[in-house]
């Protein structure tokens, strides 16, 4: 069924999202979907372009008579969040994306879709390829590794690009146009431990907490979805006190921007415990639901026999691990002063897995004022060096501060407006656009981040929707025609 999205309307942008989904293209596995825009760009005839970090530029001159606007760079990022159900089978760096329509939504089966940034990058083609859209002086920029470290736009040089106005097309929800983003850093914690024989006596369980939503990790921070490593953490802490339960494998979560929406531990409970471990766990379900049942009706908190481990995580480091882990902060941690609704702050614990002993953790921390990141810096070292962990901080990058006298912002407004009868609401955005690092590469560029509608980007239930794109790809065909003069 995944074809039938190649003749939605506007036919020239999903044609193009089509031939995406049917190219391999997970983060910091990009090799095809580079080699697939090299060879789009070079069967129009235009200048093609690839740079020592992976980006691609391809560049377009003006049409006739609009050689005196100002020059445009379409931005978007070629890269995908690889995430899947636990029940899909799916090789991220060779099968082909799944996607069906259902009604006015394109979804994918079982796995994260690619329309972040994939509708973004397929209006840019579209526009490449057309032969009747008015535009200026034209670079699509094409950017690598944006989920997992903006690889792309850290290593993008300056005096490579000529443009004056960047369109990043990556935000998620059309009839809003972005001015700013918050800035990130990543933090990376790892305890080494022992691992110790499993004694007599014991028995061992497998705990999952299954059903989440999760999410986009800056978006939807903020939409009070239960974080999976927090909930399996939560229930080890009270188990590990009343029934001296051992602890000897755990894994929860998967991509460091994502709200994690699964977690598991492997655990031993003495024989005479085990009723009253299968107790606990029912007791939690109940919590869990009754606490998160509104946004959370799906999750599931399960307990099943497994296979004896080869050992143990030693006691001392088991408890450091959950001590710190329940007491790490997440979620948001503050407001916005100058934009009403909007995130200033937030963490995420991302990822917690063990593996012959070294048991690793991640999280990422947004704000979009930088001492704040840098006091949530200290914050989460503190909690996790007081564990007896090592941590590290990396990845960090600037924030984008609005700039309200923009004059692409203002012509866009009175496009908007002229075209729709409505004025377009003007926001920052709680996620690491890659617009602050470019800005820094480049100081003159006049950004704007917008795009079509999506929800549910990082998670399985991303999609996007169809009617949106089509009034994003309008809107966009009349920037074009209407960009400012030099």
């Amino acid at each position: 069924m995944s074809k039938e999205i190649a003749n939605l309307e506007p036919k020239a942008v999903w044609e193009n999202f089509y031939k995406l989904t049917q190219v391999p293209r997970p983060s910091k596995k990009e090799e095809k979907i580079q080699a697939f825009m090299m060879d789009f760009g070079k069967s129009l005839g235009l200048v093609t372009e690839k740079d020592e970090t992976g980006n691609v530029v391809i560049r377009k001159p003006a049409t006739a008579g609009m050689e005196n606007r100002k020059g445009i760079v379409f931005q978007g990022h070629l890269d995908m969040v690889p995430q899947k159900n636990s029940g899909t089978v799916h090789d991220f760096e060779n099968d082909a994306i799944d996607a069906w329509i259902d009604g006015d939504w394109v979804r994918a089966r079982g796995t994260t879709l690619g329309a972040d940034n994939g509708l973004g990058v397929a209006c840019a083609m579209a526009v490449l390829a057309s032969k009747d859209i008015a535009h200026g002086p034209l670079e699509a920029l094409f950017t690598c590794d944006e989920e997992t470290g903006m690889t792309g736009a850290f290593g993008l040089k300056p005096n490579w690009l000529k443009g004056d106005i960047l369109l990043n097309m990556d935000s998620e929800e059309e009839g809003e146009l972005y001015v700013g983003c918050a800035g990130g850093v990543n933090a990376d914690i790892e305890f080494e431990y022992d691992e110790v024989i499993v004694p007599e006596g014991v028995s061992p369980f497998k705990l999952v907490i299954s059903g989440l939503k999760g999410g986009h990790s800056g978006l939807e921070i903020n939409a009070g979805r239960g974080n999976a490593n927090k909930l399996i953490i939560r229930f080890l802490k009270y188990i590990t006190r009343e029934l001296d339960v051992r602890l000897a494998e755990i894994n929860g979560g998967g991509m460091r921007n994502a709200i994690p929406r699964e977690a598991y531990a492997v655990v031993l409970v003495a024989d005479e415990n085990i009723e009253q471990l299968k107790s606990a766990v029912k007791k939690y379900e109940s919590i869990y639901k009754y606490e998160l049942g509104a946004v959370e009706p799906a999750l599931s908190f399960t307990i099943s026999e497994t296979d004896v481990p080869a050992s143990l995580i030693e006691e001392r480091v088991q408890d450091d691990l959950i001590d710190s882990a329940y007491a790490c902060p997440n979620g948001v941690i503050r407001m916005s002063d100058s934009m009403a609704g909007m995130v200033e702050t937030s963490t995420n614990l991302s990822t917690i897995k063990s593996s012959k002993g070294v048991i690793f953790v991640k999280c990422l921390l947004r704000s979009s004022v930088d001492t704040a990141k840098d006091d949530l810096v200290e914050m989460v070292d503190s909690v996790f060096a007081l564990g007896g962990a090592m941590v590290a901080f990396d990845g960090d990058y600037p924030g984008w501060k609005p700039n309200m006298d923009s004059q692409i912002l203002a012509k866009m407004k009175e496009i908007y407006e002229s075209k729709f009868g409505k004025t377009p609401a003007v926001l920052g955005i709680h996620a690491g656009l890659e617009c602050g690092i470019l800005g820094a590469a480049y100081p003159n560029w006049d950004m704007i981040s917008f795009g079509p509608t999506m929800r549910s980007p990082h998670s399985p239930d991303e999609r996007v929707n169809i009617p949106s794109v089509q009034k994003f790809w309008d809107f966009l065909v009349d920037i074009l025609k209407n960009t400012p003069a030099k």
